[in-house]
């Protein structure tokens, strides 16, 4: 078959389970079995097979967290800065990783 009739079939984990035909995508599509995934040109790229619960395996949006790097703007230019891992835990005791960086470092150098 031609590579390019063919579309990715992936599990709702992400897992690749193949490729479909075009046809049969969207057979799948029709009968409420998968979610599309769709190109910058409105072309299908790949099929998603829905949750156990119904919801979409596809993300809308990146995942949130904290960005440990980011741009400084500086006098001279830019460049990336990092920020410090210090923080609090859950139980909003404050924390450092600082020793068991230096550990891991020391570590690298000896051997």
């Amino acid at each position: 078959m031609n590579q390019e009739k063919l579309i990715p079939y992936y599990g709702p984990d992400g897992r690749s389970l193949g490729f479909r035909t075009v046809e049969a995508a969207k057979r799948l599509l029709a009968g409420g079995y998968v979610r599309p995934s769709y190109g910058r040109k409105g072309h299908l790229k790949a099929i998603w097979l829905i949750c156990e619960d119904g919801s979409n395996p596809v993300q809308g949006h990146a995942n949130t967290g904290t960005h440990y790097s980011f741009i400084e703007a500086l006098e001279h230019g830019r460049c990336w800065k990092l920020r410090r891992l210090d923080r609090s835990d859950e139980d909003g005791v404050p924390f450092t990783t600082r020793g068991v960086f230096l550990q891991v470092v020391t570590d690298c150098l000896v051997k």
